[in-house]
């Protein structure tokens, strides 16, 4: 695919276009890198795949549904049907037609959309493949924070993973996960509820170390698959990034990594 550059403060990024037609553009996130504008935090005013959306694709502005802040600022959404955390990588796809964008925001609330994740997690996992089922709220400790304890606030919402254990190190395991529904921080959520939380989650699992080889969230959003408007079907897969995949390499000498 091809990458366009971008630049964010001094450094250039480089997005990696996945594949690109004229109603959808799939692009591989880096880590680090906000999907859209944060309402508050401490990521106000950081440059966004929002932005980078809006440089070089300025037609896609009108794409979407923007968000309107609690301040009436209006937050540009252009052609995001879906989302990923801002320190998770991996395939996102973004519609490029209003037309595409209801077609695919339907596809993704009737989860008709499969996707694949591959983490990195604490401990052994002993099981060779496993099903979370744990509904998820709001932390009472810290809102910005899901939960999936009895304590946890609001509406709990339903929320399935499935996951698969490729291979084993002495204290850490790599998955492929499937998350069934798409609730914010569902699979690190789920993954430090049975007792494995992500490697690098600063949020989840501050006090675990985090392996500065890595120094990332270990959390990829491998492949996306669904069936389009004309019935054909669009496999999207996103490659590991490269600080990820050489540790995963490091790590699990056993795994053979055809990309």
């Amino acid at each position: 695919g091809s990458k366009a550059n971008f630049e964010i403060g001094s450094n250039y990024m480089e997005i990696a276009v996945l594949y690109e037609d004229e109603r959808v553009l799939a692009v591989n996130k880096p880590s680090g890198l906000l999907v859209h504008s944060a309402e508050h935090g401490p990521h106000v005013g950081e440059e966004t795949l929002a932005d980078w959306v809006l440089s070089h694709h300025p037609e896609m502005a009108e794409v979407g549904e923007p968000v309107t802040t609690s301040k009436g600022v209006l937050i540009p959404r252009p052609g995001i049907v879906h989302r990923l955390d801002k320190d998770t990588s991996g395939v996102l796809l973004l519609a490029k037609t209003q037309e595409s964008f209801l077609f695919l925001k339907k596809s993704f609330q009737e989860r008709k959309v499969r996707k694949e994740y591959k983490a990195i997690v604490h401990g052994v996992v002993k099981k060779e493949s496993g099903m979370i089922d744990l509904p998820i709220g709001r932390s009472s400790a810290d809102f910005r924070k899901k939960s999936t304890l009895p304590t946890a606030r609001g509406e709990k919402r339903t929320a399935v993973t499935r996951f698969v254990t490729i291979a084993r190190a002495e204290d850490a395991s790599f998955l492929s996960v499937f998350p069934e529904t798409g609730r914010t921080h569902q699979i690190r959520v789920h993954l430090k509820a049975i007792g494995h939380p992500v490697l690098c989650d600063a949020r989840y699992a501050p006090t675990l170390h985090c392996p500065p080889a890595l120094g990332r969230l270990a959390l990829h959003a491998f492949s996306l698959e669904l069936t389009r408007e004309d019935g054909t079907v669009l496999r999207l897969e996103a490659p590991l990034a490269e600080d990820m995949a050489r540790y995963t390499r490091a790590r699990f000498l056993d795994l053979r990594f055809d990309k």
